[in-house]
């Protein structure tokens, strides 16, 4: 009989929501009813009010509060809101600062893009148009996201599926995988196959209430540690769980963690298209009609061509920037973040970070990014 292919990361739906259309986000209509729903939306009460990282997961057109002992774990059926309040380092002034994100899971719909994507600017306006805008996307985080994090946890299924619900006894197997260095280890679901499991990384093999610990003879000892540290915490959730730690090199193909983990085919892993675009600026300009124009290309891209009338938008191949100029009209603010959307749409590098960020305000990515 011929083997079937295991359960795999790259799904016909895989990032579905990359055809919205995001034609209208930000219009005078959407944000004179987000200003009214604002205020009563009750995911907002206290939102931003004091330091601290707050996250609210998207479930059928709603936001609802994930828990704090779920920080950084995200499933890939799902999109939410991260909203970062902060003040500034190494001032004397109280005031608050804020960035806010909103995450869209490779399986999310163009359903929960959309409300994601409303939601976050809904936010803004409940904080006085004061938060630096955000995009990010699964396996494409910015470098910001990522501070906000020690570990960044990724699932397959939606929250519901999550194990913090299950009975032990009834789990659905899983297999984690964690890879990284001293900086950030990251954690992904991967198919439940030994084709999954690679040699330079860390593996735990969750049954519920047995737990095995692989160790990739090439791994390292962030990986190793970060994955001992996972184990404690399952096994604390879950009371009676026992674990074991296991060898690549010392491991027979007879040993029970090989019993649970079949040799079967996973789906293959589409290619990462050549990416040999160069940084470029664009100006989007209402002159009657909307007109995109490129304006600059190749590095340096100079900050003397943004032009506080317009709306700009910088593209870096890691980071997309959108600069709303204070001079910019309606028209060109409310489809500044569409244009962006649509616009990357079309490149090599789709899914890349995208930050909104109005004349006057602060990011260091973004300064960073022009001489």
């Amino acid at each position: 009989m011929a083997e079937v292919p295991v359960r795999g990361l790259r799904k016909a739906k895989e990032y579905d929501w990359k055809d919205s259309n995001l034609a209208l986000f930000g219009s005078d209509v959407e944000k004179n009813i987000k200003k009214e729903s604002a205020k009563t939306e009750p995911a907002w009460e206290n939102a931003g009010s004091k330091v601290g990282l707050e996250i609210w997961r998207i479930v059928k057109f709603k936001v609802k509060r994930w828990p704090k002992e779920e920080k950084g774990s995200f499933f890939s059926g799902d999109s939410y809101i991260i909203l970062n309040t902060y003040k500034k380092p190494d001032s004397k002034s109280e005031e608050l600062l804020y960035d806010v994100h909103f995450w869209i899971g490779k399986h999310s719909t163009q359903d929960e893009y959309g409300t994601a994507a409303y939601k976050t600017v809904e936010l803004d306006h409940f904080l006085d148009d004061k938060p630096v805008q955000h995009r990010e996307v699964m396996d494409y985080e910015s470098d910001l996201f990522k501070t906000y994090f020690d570990t960044i946890t990724l699932m397959e299924g939606g929250a519901d599926s999550g194990f913090r619900h299950v009975d032990p006894k009834k789990y659905e197997p899983r297999l984690l995988h964690f890879k990284g260095d001293r900086k950030r280890v990251n954690l992904h679901e991967r198919p439940m196959s030994r084709k999954s499991l690679k040699s330079g990384d860390v593996f735990i093999l969750d049954l519920g209430l047995k737990l095995y610990q692989w160790n990739g003879s090439k791994s390292n000892k962030d990986e190793r540690t970060k994955a001992v540290q996972y184990l404690s915490q399952l096994k604390e959730i879950r009371g009676k769980a026992k674990s074991e730690t296991v060898d690549e090199n010392r491991l027979s193909d007879a040993h029970p963690f090989f019993t649970h983990l079949p040799d079967v085919p996973v789906d293959e892993v589409d290619c990462v298209p050549v990416d040999n675009s160069l940084p470029t600026m664009f100006r989007l300009q209402n002159t009657g009609q909307l007109t995109f124009t490129k304006v600059a290309e190749g590095i340096p891209l100079k900050k003397e061509k943004l032009d506080s009338n317009d709306v700009f938008i910088v593209d870096t191949r890691k980071d997309c920037f959108v600069w709303i100029g204070k001079g910019a009209d309606q028209v060109e603010r409310r489809n500044a973040f569409g244009y962006a959307h649509n616009y990357l749409m079309k490149c090599p590098h789709p899914f890349i970070p995208i930050t909104a960020i109005q004349e006057g305000q602060t990011n260091a990515a973004f300064e960073a990014a022009l001489a």
